[in-house]
């Protein structure tokens, strides 16, 4: 684990291997997501949709969704 200090300019350098682990180059751009008290630096994707397939699968159990579209 590292630590990264901030500037007098409230800027930051983020570590050659966390830049690496997430494939990151001059200019790209990153989204910031503050919850709680955690903070999540990550890559913004090109595309949202194709980010956020399937991340909900495993909410529901199984059947569940088939079985509300059908009672409608």
């Amino acid at each position: 684990m590292q630590t990264v200090k901030l500037s007098s300019k409230n800027q930051m350098v983020l570590p050659k291997e966390a830049r690496e682990a997430m494939h990151l180059k001059g200019r790209d751009e990153l989204l910031i997501i503050v919850k709680g008290g955690v903070t999540v630096i990550m890559p913004k994707p090109e595309k949202y949709s194709a980010a956020l397939s399937g991340s909900g699968e495993k909410i529901y159990r199984k059947h569940y969704l088939k079985k509300e579209r059908e009672s409608w």
